[in-house]
């Protein structure tokens, strides 16, 4: 089982069929598909709360199978089920809880592999400073899809690290793995030969544009402190169209936040880039996100965001043979080569220091997140200078545009396309199995100590809250309100029945009752005893123990001594 995983399934978190189409999800439905037409395990197991949610599952997987393939269903509660997996895989950085859940069963039972997306918010930083406090192990992983997420991830690491050294003394870890596998796309998705020639004169004649013309492209949300601010885009196609003398269109597909938002970058072209032809579309419609590619010549996207972790739109356009101008920033610092499949155009951020009243303002929500990641962008410099410049040499050299854009198709394809990255994925799972037969666990259970010591079990949390507590040695008795018609009261009202699932099953009760009205009063040890000699279905000691307390609580029990 080693090459599979348990899908930790939401349906938000898979799907690009909402209103508000975000990376995060457009990753979690690639991914998902990936898995299904490029994985080498036989089963596909999908740990859900309901089982509403496994239909959900099973219906979005269906069209993407190869071949029909065993699907089981794990309920959230079912660890023994994610150990027949061997890896739960959570999609987002998130595994605090689930690592914490797995401490209650066993701790190398499975592993816990989650992924990077957005880290800049104070939520998601807290969530990854969890992980140097959470019972995390050497055989789990973060997968990051970047460098640039990883040394995010490491500074927090170092610097939260720092601080409870002070606190407390002596500097915590994570033992957990974080290594480094780029998101994916289905290189296939997009028209290819001929069907692609055929987008592009549909999608070109729609614009207006004509054989000589260029089309440059940019796909994502239309925000401009989320994405990539618009105006130095603008600015720079305003030059190159000055330069060049050619009619350029700029096609903005992606969709507005709010009706704020699309007025302002509706009205922008006017003022920054009036001799471009502006063209905004809507990129949640799958028409668009699908063909709109080939009408283009260029595609650009100038991300400035400290939100940004990864971009999978300029490897969607390296599938779609397009040559890139990006900015050299986070993830397209690696995804894209200068030079090769386009150009990086440079950025520049103010120094350290620079950003300690705006993170204090975030901290106690002067500012919302949409504003704390506002202020960074607006002092993030993007070259408009060398992105002019490179606009130009893609605009006046057709064959540079080609072989930049016959590069990019090859990396996509040997890189980026699922059926690579799941691959990666497996091998991953596979080294976390390895691990889990041979690592060294991190803090281990201590006899008598809770597993989350602050989640704690309340019978032994709130002990001193009574004078006595249920031992195997007590002894108990017939209550002297016990009667059969008692028994059915107490089972047919809401209040007395309340938590029947987290007790003995009715029968086995019924069998402890009789056992305990026949004889002499008798241990709590010797009426367990009994019912498993009896073969009566046992859940657990829990289970029992919770059952006597129950049973006594209505004077169905009494203590004897």
């Amino acid at each position: 089982m080693g090459k599979t995983a348990a899908v930790y399934y939401e349906k938000d978190a898979y799907g690009t069929g909402g209103e508000r189409l975000l990376g995060r999800q457009a990753a979690g439905e690639g991914f998902l598909k990936g898995l299904v037409k490029y994985g080498q395990a036989d089963f596909l197991f999908c740990l859900s709360k309901t089982e509403k949610d496994f239909k959900a599952f099973c219906d979005q997987i269906n069209p993407w199978a190869k071949a029909p393939r065993k699907v089981a269903w794990l309920p959230a509660h079912d660890l023994q089920g994610i150990a027949k997996a061997g890896t739960l895989y959570r999609p987002d950085p998130d595994v605090s809880s689930l690592v914490w859940q797995r401490r209650f069963y066993d701790q190398r039972a499975y592993s816990v592999c989650g992924v990077t997306h957005t880290i800049a918010s104070k939520a998601m930083q807290r969530v990854m400073g969890e992980l140097l406090l959470a019972p995390v192990q050497p055989w789990d992983a973060v997968i990051c899809t970047s460098n640039a997420v990883k040394q995010a991830y490491e500074k927090i690491f170092d610097n939260w690290g720092d601080y409870l050294s002070q606190r407390v003394g002596g500097k915590p870890f994570a033992p957990l793995k974080l290594p480094v596998i780029p998101l994916g796309i289905d290189c296939n998705a997009f028209p290819q030969g001929e069907l692609a020639e055929k987008s592009r004169k549909s999608v070109r004649d729609q614009l207006g544009a004509g054989p000589d013309d260029i089309v440059v492209l940019f796909v994502g949300r239309l925000i401009f402190y989320a994405k990539g601010h618009p105006i130095p885009m603008y600015l720079a196609l305003e030059r190159a169209a000055q330069t060049t003398g050619k009619k350029i269109y700029l096609v903005q597909a992606g969709w507005f936040e709010n009706p704020k938002e699309e007025v302002a970058f509706r009205k922008a072209p006017a003022n920054f880039a009036p001799s471009v032809n502006h063209i905004f579309l809507d990129g949640r419609l799958p028409d668009v996100r699908t063909h709109v590619w080939a009408g283009a010549d260029i595609f650009v996207s100038l991300s400035d965001n400290i939100q940004e972790t990864f971009g999978l739109t300029p490897i969607e356009a390296m599938a779609n043979g397009l040559p890139l101008v990006v900015t050299e920033w986070d993830g397209y610092r690696e995804s894209v080569r200068h030079g090769v499949e386009g150009f990086k155009i440079p950025t520049c951020i103010p120094p350290a220091g620079s950003g300690l009243d705006i993170a204090e303002k975030y901290l106690v929500d002067q500012l919302n997140y949409s504003m704390f990641i506002a202020h960074p962008c607006l002092a993030t410099m993007v070259d408009v200078d060398a992105c002019a410049d490179a606009f130009v040499q893609l605009i006046e050299q057709p064959e540079l545009r080609r072989q930049m854009g016959e590069n990019g198709r090859r990396r996509a394809r040997e890189v980026y396309d699922w059926k690579n990255v799941i691959a990666s994925y497996e091998r991953l799972w596979e080294e976390l199995a390895d691990l889990r037969a041979s690592a060294t666990e991190v803090a281990p259970c201590q006899p008598g100590r809770d597993p989350h010591p602050l989640c704690a079990d309340p019978y032994n949390l709130f002990s001193h809250y009574a004078p006595m507590q249920l031992t195997a040695g007590t002894s108990l008795k017939t209550g002297t309100s016990f009667s059969p018609t008692l028994l059915k009261a107490l089972r047919e009202d809401w209040m007395g029945n309340f938590g029947e699932d987290m007790r003995l099953p009715a029968a086995t009760v019924d069998a402890l009752l009789i056992q305990i009205g026949t004889k002499e009063p008798q241990s709590a040890e010797a009426l367990l005893q009994a019912l498993k000699a009896g073969k009566h279905a046992l859940p657990s000691e829990a289970h029992f123990y919770r059952t006597l307390g129950y049973l006594l609580k209505f004077n169905l029990l009494a203590l004897a001594d």
